[in-house]
Order: structure tokens, then C-alpha cells, then sequence
């Protein structure tokens, strides 16, 4: 063991304390988990949960920054604003894929402090970037792919509180986990728009030109408004993570969990290589995807295309690693071999998939669909018409991944009683429905000069598909644990999740390229065909009374 860490040593209360090394740890062990265990596990979980949040909210804090761009007025296009979140998304889901990895080689403590530390980096950049609207496109195209740090962070955290808890109670914690964590989105979409409205961090503010709004009510055009706090005030939250992260976390040191780690900086540089790579092979697909006028390649790519080439070089070149990372992964890489680990990948892209891609691009497809007036000229249709009796997108926004998140826990819960593949069966058909209800208002609102007369019913039809995504979040992780043993479990976790992830890049992509065609109701149906899919894929590997496993 390196001489850079202390072993965390029990107290006479038989308590471990933060910031030391665990080795030895059982949590199947019923004695050791009254006596030791839960206190331990429940202190990571509650250091992990803030840094999660904060993860998320930096991650995804470009889908409430675009909607109050457009409404200052900065020089861009809509299409070139829907980039920066295609950005953020592609590049977070990307870079979980080498998260996923990390606890083996680098140790909970090591991975959540760093990873968490790191996200200090785009919101100070964001924050000064917004201060002039001058700032060029391409300066905060860097600052979305930097964003994508806080989404690779949750691979690394759930597959770290994975191995703290006993199977009897992974799907509950796994889902407190992922679903506060989660709230990042929701506390996002809430804190940034009540911050953009005073000088808390000093600076001029804007005038705005529309109207923009709070979860209290809409804010008229002509007022201040400070939009670099969007950025600033996450470090009020990463500051204190990071001290709390560093003494109050621990690596554990067991055979199937962190064996063999390097010293603190050692960790922080292979994690930095490892992450390296993602961003390198984000950047590539994203190069290979945008159109030329907002410095892509124009070449025009296919986004499933990119999306095969991105998640395949970047496995391929984490697996070139040299020495002891590289051996690592070879070992946690037997995931690959395993059936369950593509058959969950898929499962868990409808639920997560689902509730991160909505969750991105919510707020800016109810100012596009709601916030314009849709009007017959010269036998063509027309959307540039500002709807005055539109529905404010950050008054509504925030409620849809506050409900996903906040029902993520309860259905890890529920399956931990009935079993999680059929919580995700029943999830997974009240989703088409959710979906084909939101196609039809959809279709009704771009085609009115009085959209707002449809928002109500696509409006509570969309928060039931959040509902069911949130759920389903919590009883696919039930599965997971009830299906691999304890070492691939956290692997798959992380794995499962950095594909689903891709969510956040293709459900924004999709809905903004249908809008442009006129047809966002097509984004709708498509997502509900493959939910139907899903539904028939659960069944087969997870219902069939004669299958494998049945309703792990």
C-alpha cells in the first residue's frame, strides 16, 4: 500500500473514520453491517449525493442558460444555441465511460474528490464567458465540452456506492444515490434563474428583450438580469465538496473493490489520461457531426454513426493503457463477455436515457413549441411570431427531473419488494403511452397560433413520462445488482449509465432537428417505438418464467 494514505482504523465505537483506507470491508455480514458498516456506507452516500448533484447541474446547466440567451438577445441562431447542449451532452456521456473504470484502479475517495473538484473549472469559465455578449461561439462550445465533466462523474459515483451497501439494500441506495443526485437538474433549472436576477457575484447585467421567468413567475422584458451568476454560484456547493469529499470518503481497499492504488497525485493523473481520451473522442464525433458554420466538419455524419464511433474508440483506446490501469481494465473489460451487461445498456437507455435527454431539452422545446406563435403567411407556415400568452419555459421546466428524481429512490424501493423487472415492464408501457399523448398536443401546439391553448395536457403528459422514467431508473439498478456478482456489478452500473447517457446528445439532436422540419411530433413516436422494444426485451430476458433469471 502506498505510504501516501492511512489506513482508516475503527474507534472504540468500532466506526470508521473519513478520509483513510478500508481494508477490510463486508457488508453481507450482518453483524459487521449494524456494528460498522451502515454508518460508514451512509456517510459516502451523503458526501456522494451533493457532488452528484452538483455533477449534474454543471452538466446540463447549458438547456436553462440557452433559453435566457435567446431572451437577452446574444448573436447566435436557435441552431447554433441547441449545439452547446448536443455538446455538453455527447461529451458527459462519453467521458462515463472511462469513469466507469475508476474506483478499481483509483479508489472511491480518490475519484469523487478529483472528478468532483474538476467541475470547478467550466463554472468559473461559464461565469466570466457570460459576462460579455461578445464572448464568441466557439469559446462557450469549449466551456459545454468542459461541462461534460459533472455528467462522467455519475458512472464513478454509482458504481462507488455499489460496493458499500449489501444487495438487500443496493436498490434503495443506488436509487437515493442517482435519484438527489438527479435533483441537480431539478435544482438547476430553479437556482439559476432566481441567481440571474441579482448582483450576488457583482458584474453588469442585461437588459432583457423577451420575457424569462422563475418557478415563482415570469419576469417582463426590460429587466436586469446577471446570467454569469448561472455559472458562479455552483462553486457556493463545490468549494465545501470538495474539503468534505477529501476527509469524509473512503477507498476501499479489498480485493474485489480498490487492491492496489497509486498515491493521491498518481490517481488524479491516470484519471486525468483516462479522461483525456474521452474528451478526445468526443471531440472528434462532435467534429464529425456539426455543420461547418459552428466549426464542425460539415461533413453530416449520422448521429448514430458518431455515436458508434465514438463509444467504440473510446473502449478501444482505454484498453491500450500500459501497465497497472490497463491491467485493471482488462479485468473489469469481462463485463463485455457478458449477454446482461448489452441487454441492461439497452433497457436502462429508455429509463435514464429518456429522463436525461427530456430533462436537457424540456426547457428550450416549451419556449420553441409555446413561446412562438405558429402563423399561416403567404400559404407558409411561420414560427418566429413571439406568443405573448406563451407559458414561461423556467417557470415549468424544473418540475418534470423534479419528479423523475424525486420518485427515483421509491422505485428502487418497490423493487426491492416485487422485483425490478416487472416495476420496468409496467414503466416501460405507460411510457409509450406517455410518449404518443405528448406526440399528438405536440403536433396540435406547432400547427396553432394559440399554442398555449395545449399546454396544459402536454404539459401533465410529459411529467408522466418523467414519473415513469424515475421509477424505472430505480428498478433497472435492482436488477443490475440481483443479476451480476458484486465485482462486475459496479462496472456494469457505470457502464450502463455512460451509454444511457447518450441521451442527453440524441433526444436534444432529434427534437431540435424535427422542430426545424416542423415536425417535432415524429421525436415523440420514434422514442415510443423504441420504448415498445424495450418492453419486449425486458419480458424475453426477465419475465419468461423459463428464463435465465425471472424478475430480478
Amino acid at each position: 500500500m502506498s505510504n501516501a494514505y492511512q489506513d482508516a482504523r475503527p474507534n472504540n465505537n468500532g466506526q470508521y473514520s473519513g478520509g483513510g483506507d478500508i481494508q477490510d470491508w463486508n457488508p453481507e455480514d450482518n453483524t459487521f453491517w449494524e456494528s460498522t458498516g451502515k454508518k460508514v456506507a451512509g456517510r459516502n452516500l451523503w458526501i456522494s449525493i451533493p457532488s452528484l448533484l452538483c455533477g449534474f447541474a454543471v452538466w446540463l446547466y447549458w438547456g436553462i442558460i440557452t433559453v435566457q440567451m435567446l431572451n437577452l438577445g446574444f448573436p447566435f441562431a436557435k441552431s447554433e444555441l441547441f449545439t452547446l447542449m448536443a455538446i455538453a451532452g455527447l461529451t458527459g456521456a462519453t467521458l462515463r465511460i472511462p469513469s466507469s473504470f475508476f474506483i478499481r484502479p483509483f479508489g472511491g475517495r480518490n475519484a469523487i474528490f478529483f472528478t468532483t473538484a474538476l467541475l470547478m473549472i467550466p463554472a468559473v469559465g461559464t461565469g466570466f464567458a457570460l459576462q460579455d455578449m461578445n464572448t464568441p461561439l466557439w469559446v462557450f462550445q469549449l466551456l459545454a465540452l468542459l461541462s461534460g465533466l459533472g455528467g462522467g462523474n455519475f458512472a464513478s459515483s454509482m458504481s462507488n456506492i455499489n460496493f458499500f451497501y449489501p444487495k438487500s439494500q443496493q436498490g434503495l441506495a443506488l436509487g437515493l444515490n442517482a435519484g438527489l443526485g438527479n435533483f441537480g437538474v431539478t435544482s438547476m433549472q430553479i437556482i439559476v434563474p432566481l441567481f440571474m436576477t441579482f448582483a450576488i457575484f457583482g458584474g453588469e447585467p442585461m437588459v432583457l428583450e423577451n420575457t424569462s421567468g422563475t418557478l415563482i413567475g415570469k419576469i417582463p422584458a426590460g429587466t436586469d438580469s446577471y446570467i454569469h451568476n448561472a455559472g458562479f454560484v455552483w462553486l457556493l456547493l463545490l468549494v465545501p465538496l470538495a474539503f468534505a469529499g477529501w476527509f469524509g470518503l473512503n477507498n476501499l481497499r479489498t480485493q474485489d473493490v480498490s487492491p492496489n492504488i497509486p498515491s493521491p497525485l498518481g490517481a488524479f493523473a491516470g484519471m486525468t489520461g483516462m479522461l483525456g481520451i474521452g474528451f478526445v473522442t468526443a471531440i472528434f464525433g462532435l467534429w464529425l457531426l456539426l455543420p461547418e458554420n459552428v466549426n464542425g466538419s460539415g461533413f453530416g455524419v449520422p448521429k448514430e454513426i458518431v455515436l458508434l464511433i465514438v463509444i467504440a474508440s473510446t473502449v478501444f483506446l482505454l484498453k491500450k493503457i500500459p501497465g497497472q490501469i490497463g491491467q485493471s481494465l482488462d479485468r473489469q473489460y469481462k463485463i463485455f463477455n457478458n449477454k446482461h451487461t448489452w441487454v441492461m445498456s439497452v433497457i436502462y437507455t429508455m429509463t435514464f436515457g429518456s429522463f436525461i435527454g427530456f430533462a436537457a431539452s424540456f426547457p428550450l422545446s416549451i419556449k420553441v413549441i409555446f413561446g412562438y406563435q405558429h402563423i399561416m403567411v403567404d400559404g407558409v407556415m411561420t414560427h418566429n411570431t413571439i406568443n405573448a400568452n406563451g407559458p414561461s419555459a423556467l417557470m415549468y421546466a424544473w418540475m418534470g427531473p423534479f419528479i423523475g428524481a424525486l420518485i427515483r429512490p421509491v422505485g428502487g424501493w418497490i423493487a426491492d419488494k416485487v422485483g425490478g423487472a416487472l416495476v420496468t415492464q409496467i414503466c416501460a408501457a405507460v411510457m409509450v403511452a406517455a410518449a404518443l399523448g405528448v406526440a399528438y398536443y405536440m403536433q396540435a401546439a406547432y400547427q396553432s397560433a394559440t399554442p398555449e391553448e395545449y399546454f396544459v395536457e402536454f404539459f401533465l403528459l410529459f411529467l408522466a413520462l418523467f414519473a415513469a422514467t424515475g421509477i424505472g431508473n430505480g428498478s433497472t439498478f435492482r436488477t443490475i445488482a440481483m443479476v451480476f456478482n458484486k465485482e462486475q456489478a459496479g462496472p456494469v452500473l457505470g457502464w450502463t449509465s455512460a451509454v444511457a447517457a447518450y441521451g442527453a446528445f440524441y433526444i436534444p439532436k432529434v427534437l431540435g432537428e424535427q422542430i426545424k422540419l416542423t415536425t417535432p411530433e415524429y421525436a415523440l413516436v420514434g422514442f415510443a417505438v423504441f420504448y415498445a422494444v424495450c418492453l419486449v426485451v425486458n419480458w424475453f430476458f426477465y419475465l419468461r418464467k423459463n428464463g435465465e433469471f425471472y424478475n430480478p
